[in-house]
């Protein structure tokens, strides 16, 4: 297992090579100017405009302006933001436990919904629920993130007002984070207002959030069971008399779930990609939204390194679902 590990970590190595060059490169195709978007409309004289330009390193050629970002990178200094002129760490730990805790349930919601449908789709093959639960599934796989939030949200919370429209909390609600996990943090104080509160705010970015990965992972779930129910161990297992409850349960079940935790751990990169969308809909102050201001104010220093931070969780993530991967079916590690 230490083996299959290591083997796992030296293929990161050369992932984080080309996402560091990719995400300098191209911030840098973008359109304008990061000193002149930072003066904003007072705009800035040019000698001053000089010496900006020099202070942040903007004078130097390409390739030493990259050397020396991966050389700080690789001293744990991800620089300073241009616009907020902070620590792009010290932001990155801020905003990310809002977009954990929406990632986190969102991918419960999928995982909880997706799995058992997958499941009885495949038991009940070519029924009326295998019919409407990929149907439902090719649906949900097909909308738009931005459309699919905000016909929620014109629903939910414009005409029926069941859910808040925007936020983490309500506005009244106000105490000093713990962890940084609203939901955590509002029992840790004891206020349940304010826990019912940071629940209802979860709701429906978490279902937005959620659909996609939902529909991905009860296709998946249901190819996979179809494919294990015809093999000739399961029906050797039929054929001995185990109840069916146990067949499912025991025999296909378990080789079943080895490609489906595979899509699980791969839906880890599309629930990053959609929390953009999804916290700029909702106003959600995780890493998305910050990423997206951070483009529009042509932050450089916060674009590269939040894309580096998000793309080594990721990384990481897919690397636990590599080892559970090779715990689920020990003939991985031999390969």
């Amino acid at each position: 297992m230490l083996r299959y590990i290591l083997h796992k970590l030296a293929l990161i190595v050369p992932t984080v090579i080309g996402i560091t060059i990719c995400s300098f490169a191209f911030i840098r195709l973008l359109p304008g100017d990061p000193i002149l978007a930072m003066a904003g409309q007072h705009g800035v004289s040019p000698e001053r405009y000089e010496i900006l330009k020099e202070q942040f390193g903007f004078n130097m050629p390409i390739w030493q302006q990259y050397l020396s970002y991966v050389w700080n990178v690789l001293h744990g200094d991800f620089g300073i933001s241009l616009a907020t002129k902070r620590p792009v760490l010290t932001d990155f730990l801020a905003l990310f436990p809002a977009t954990i805790e929406l990632a986190l349930f969102a991918m419960l919601l999928a995982v909880a919904l997706g799995i058992p449908a997958g499941i009885f789709a495949a038991v009940k093959r070519g029924s009326w629920f295998d019919q409407l639960t990929m149907g439902v599934a090719l649906t949900g796989y097909s909308m738009p993130i931005f459309w699919w939030g905000l016909l929620l949200i014109i629903f939910f919370s414009g005409y029926l007002g069941w859910t808040p429209v925007s936020g983490r909390i309500a506005i009244n609600f106000f105490f000093k984070p713990i962890t940084g996990f609203m939901l955590v943090d509002t029992l840790l104080y004891g206020n349940w207002a304010a826990f019912v509160s940071a629940v209802r705010h979860l709701i429906l970015p978490a279902v937005v959030l959620g659909t996609i990965p939902l529909a991905v992972i009860a296709r998946q779930t249901r190819s996979a069971m179809l494919e294990v129910l015809g093999e000739d161990y399961v029906r050797t297992a039929r054929a001995k008399g185990l109840s069916p409850s146990r067949v499912i349960n025991i025999h296909a079940l378990r080789n079943a779930m080895i490609p489906v935790v595979t899509t699980i751990g791969l839906q880890v990169g599309m629930l990053m990609a959609g929390a953009i969308l999804t916290e700029t809909i909702f106003s959600w102050p995780g890493i998305g939204k910050w990423m997206i201001e951070s483009i529009s104010k042509r932050d450089y220093v916060v674009v590269q390194s939040g894309l580096l931070l998000i793309a080594l969780v990721v990384m990481a993530v897919n690397l636990i679902v590599d080892v559970l991967y090779a715990v689920i079916n020990p003939r991985i590690r031999a390969r």
